[in-house]
């Protein structure tokens, strides 16, 4: 198979960042305003869990331990699979970055009214205590539309 006939995928990590009180970590992009659990693009031979633990510390300024995957996410108009784990805070302060204008520990509610429904999701995925969920979307709706 040539260059030119691979599909092109890339591979993102998120982490849905929960404190002993319940409050999730999110962050508002600066690139597009969205409200979404904090992560980004792996590295290429970067480790699944170093570049977590790397995309939440830079966008965030939270020292996170990675606790269990918690869904597999694919957006089928970028070619995106997104691996989303739930994650403890383990240090740090919340700080703004490049990458957010804010940077907020909201109850579940909160986070799930806030965020689109591609990011709400995930959330509420990562706060449920079941097998990670696979699912697909288009960047902005499930694809088949949420039935839970």
């Amino acid at each position: 198979m040539s260059d030119q006939s691979r599909p092109v995928h890339s591979v993102s990590v998120a982490g849905v960042v929960v404190r002993e009180d319940g409050r999730v970590l999110a962050i508002r992009r600066a690139d597009n305003g969205t409200w979404e659990p904090p992560g980004g693009v792996l590295e290429r031979m970067e480790a699944i869990e170093d570049g977590l633990r790397r995309e939440v510390l830079e966008e965030t300024g939270i020292r996170v331990a990675v606790e269990r995957l918690t869904g597999v996410y694919k957006n089928m108009a970028l070619g995106v699979v997104a691996l989303v784990f739930r994650c403890r805070p383990v240090g740090g302060h919340a700080r703004l970055s490049d990458e957010s204008t804010a940077v907020e520990w909201l109850t579940p509610a909160e986070a799930t009214a806030t965020m689109n429904e591609v990011y709400a999701i995930r959330v509420r995925d990562a706060l449920r205590d079941e097998a990670p969920s696979i699912r697909s979307h288009d960047g902005h709706r499930l694809t088949p539309p949420l039935d839970d």
